[in-house]
């Protein structure tokens, strides 16, 4: 047995962590990714994405009924032969209604954007990695991420003697 200790693995070279991002309930670190209860280790990430949300279940409920109520008229008329006898005005009526899904799907995107959300693998798992309404706050947390991601690209970038040679354990 030898008496330093020395295994055939390197000795871990140990950087000091650096806080890149801190509000309540996340923290961005260069070693270590918190986000509520959930905490993950910067080099086990990979596969970064981002992407928008779902839209809102209320709005999206409200857009169907728009659609389907517009849709029935517009089928209504139509096996009725009501659209025959349609004026010019109703007829904009009518197209104006059928216009009403889309003018809900924009306003509703407006008053209740769908979140901003970053994905991640972490061990081959995809994950939620964090969420959010705020688009700036978004931004600064993603950024700081692919800052601390940076710095595990390449671990001896910053140590010139641990990329001079080989490693040869201690005998």
């Amino acid at each position: 047995m030898q008496a330093d200790r020395a295994s055939t693995r390197p000795p871990h070279w140990s950087r000091p962590t650096t806080l890149l991002y801190a509000r309540p309930g996340i923290v961005v670190t260069t070693e270590r990714f918190t986000a509520g209860r959930s905490s993950y280790a910067v080099a086990d990430l990979t596969h970064l994405r981002t992407g928008r949300g779902p839209h809102d279940r209320l709005a999206a409920r409200v857009v169907t009924c728009a659609a389907v109520g517009a849709g029935g008229v517009g089928v209504l008329l139509g096996f009725t032969g009501g659209l025959e006898r349609l004026t010019a005005g109703a007829y904009l009526a009518l197209g104006l209604v059928c216009l009403l899904p889309v003018l809900l799907v924009l306003l509703g995107d407006r008053w209740r954007p769908p979140a901003h959300e970053l994905y991640g693998h972490c061990h081959g798992t995809e994950l939620l990695l964090f969420s959010s309404d705020d688009r700036e706050q978004f931004e600064q947390v993603v950024d700081a991420l692919h800052r601390a991601r940076e710095q595990h690209r390449y671990p001896d970038a910053d140590d010139p003697a641990a990329s001079a040679g080989y490693f040869r354990p201690v005998r």
